[in-house]
């Protein structure tokens, strides 16, 4: 199949959308009948979540990014507290990152990203449970006040990631979900992808040694180069220089960042 086939097939079962933020005084872009619609904001990490999954599942949708800074009224009438991501599906609003991963893997059969197996899929789900930790102390690092040495950040991130390390090093694979990546690797990555933000915010890299997290690092640069991940990557770099609208509560020009 030659490249220009392969795009028209691309943009029959994903439309391009305006790329650009929609704030307020905007007007929603019209509703395709019959086409999902993830409402997002490009370099939000709980939005990656449902884009890698809509693309790892290759279910047709559209995307409309919102500026969260500067939110248009129109969006509060699908999510009241105007977050993102959320998942429009007909007359059907998911909201949350995990529900809306989930209600697609449920209702689209096609390429599981959950086990088969009742058990092994909750386990998965607990699994999922622990990213949260982690999740907070990334984000405390990057936004908080708090002045600590790379030494007591890393002895912190080490903490909450050594449950992940641990199962990950029991199921003795190259990704959570085996030998290729599955729920609990997508709902991971978006926070992995940006783990060298730390690096920038403390102008030093985290002293971590070869034998700390070995297969969590391992993990990471495999799924750096995984088809799905490696084209919605963004990396520490495009992160930071979003972070710095937050950090200096400046007003945000998310459109000019790539």
């Amino acid at each position: 199949m030659s490249r220009k086939h392969l795009a028209k097939v691309y943009h029959k079962y994903f439309p391009k959308m305006s790329a650009n933020h929609l704030a307020k005084g905007s007007v929603e872009p019209p509703r395709k009948e019959g086409l999902l619609r993830l409402y997002s904001m490009q370099f939000c990490p709980y939005a990656h979540r449902a884009r890698l999954v809509l693309k790892a599942k290759d279910i047709p949708h559209d995307i409309v990014n919102v500026n969260l800074m500067n939110k248009p009224e129109w969006y509060f009438k699908i999510h009241p507290e105007g977050k993102v991501p959320a998942l429009l599906d007909g007359d059907k609003v998911v909201v949350e990152s995990l529900d809306i991963c989930d209600y697609l893997d449920e209702k689209y059969a096609q390429n599981p990203l959950y086990p088969a197996e009742p058990a092994a899929k909750q386990r998965d789900k607990e699994v999922i449970q622990k990213i949260g930790p982690a999740t907070g102390v990334f984000s405390k690092t990057i936004f908080g006040n708090e002045e600590k040495s790379p030494e007591e950040w890393l002895k912190e991130l080490l903490d909450v990631l050594q449950p992940l390390e641990d199962e990950l090093t029991v199921r003795g694979t190259k990704f959570f979900g085996g030998d290729k990546p599955g729920m609990v690797d997508y709902m991971l990555w978006p926070w992995a992808e940006r783990a060298g933000t730390i690096a920038i915010k403390l102008g030093k890299k985290l002293p971590i040694e070869d034998n700390q997290i070995p297969n969590l690092r391992a993990w990471r640069k495999a799924l750096k180069v995984d088809p799905v991940a490696s084209e919605l990557y963004h990396g520490p770099e495009i992160f930071w220089k979003v972070a710095q609208f937050k950090l200096k509560n400046a007003e945000p020009n998310y459109d000019s960042i790539l």
